[in-house]
């Protein structure tokens, strides 16, 4: 069925955005993670010891978005944040062995829905569509 919103930016786009969030919500849920949260702590053990603004930029939110997510993961005590050796007034964010320990079983969570949805949509359709989805948000980037 069509609607008046076929053609809009807006409407489709948060549309896919509220489908991910649920499917990645349940991936992380047994982890005790909210979608954020999991993407978050990803990022954190991929890159041990990132300033809580370079957190932000990498996953391309807010500082206080970030620090919302870190803190929620600091009281599961997943993560810990420490004052930069070179800057003491910049935070480090280190993920504690608790998350180290849960790594792989939450990337293969991860990628199992990335492979569900690629499996749906065809390998060049999903391609494709985040391809031009990256390319329209730094095009559209307000920096």
């Amino acid at each position: 069925m069509r609607t008046m919103f076929d053609q809009c930016l807006y409407f489709n786009t948060t549309a896919l955005a509220r489908r991910l969030e649920r499917r990645w919500g349940e991936a992380f849920a047994p982890f005790g993670l909210t979608a954020p949260q999991g993407f978050v702590l990803r990022v954190v053990l991929r890159r041990p010891g990132l300033l809580q603004g370079e957190l932000a930029e990498a996953m391309v939110i807010s500082r206080p978005t970030a620090t919302r997510a870190l803190d929620g993961l600091a009281a599961k005590k997943l993560l810990v944040r420490r004052a930069s050796a070179n800057d003491g007034r910049e935070i480090e964010v280190h993920p504690t062995a608790k998350a180290i320990a849960m790594q792989a079983s939450l990337d293969a969570a991860s990628a199992s829905v990335t492979r569900a949805i690629r499996r749906e949509a065809g390998d060049d359709a999903f391609a494709s569509a985040v391809a031009q989805l990256r390319e329209l948000r730094t095009t559209l980037d307000e920096d």
